[in-house]
């Protein structure tokens, strides 16, 4: 299973194995805080697009389509998440406010396709 969560949130045994998926770390909170099986920057999106949408809902299926269209370009930098959830729950942890369109959102809904052809 992929879940999202706030990083901000405690961190429970649910959670898995838990990985940051934004390229910048999070404001006020230590790394030891974040309880982080690893950090990976290479699946945010691009510093562009991540401005470009700034989290207007408006723009969610276009930020999700380009979006989609930069990881199609670098299996290497999610393989390793694929591979965790293969054998056993991850979270994917963001730092934004709006939690239903986000990166991490948009990331679990892309491995899912990539793991159950959905």
């Amino acid at each position: 299973m992929i879940r999202v969560k706030r990083i901000y949130e405690a961190a429970t045994k649910a959670d898995g194995k838990r990985f940051l998926v934004d390229r910048l770390w999070p404001r006020g909170l230590s790394r030891e805080a974040a309880h982080l099986e690893g950090w990976v920057k290479d699946v945010a999106p691009s510093d562009a697009l991540r401005r470009w949408f700034g989290h207007d809902p408006e723009k969610w299926d276009e930020f999700r389509r380009r979006y989609f269209a930069e990881l199609d370009r670098k299996p290497d930098a999610y393989r390793p998440l694929l591979d965790a959830a293969l054998v056993g729950d991850v979270t994917f942890l963001f730092g934004a406010k709006d939690e239903q369109h986000n990166n991490a959102v948009a990331l679990r809904e892309f491995l899912a396709s990539k793991l159950y052809g959905k």
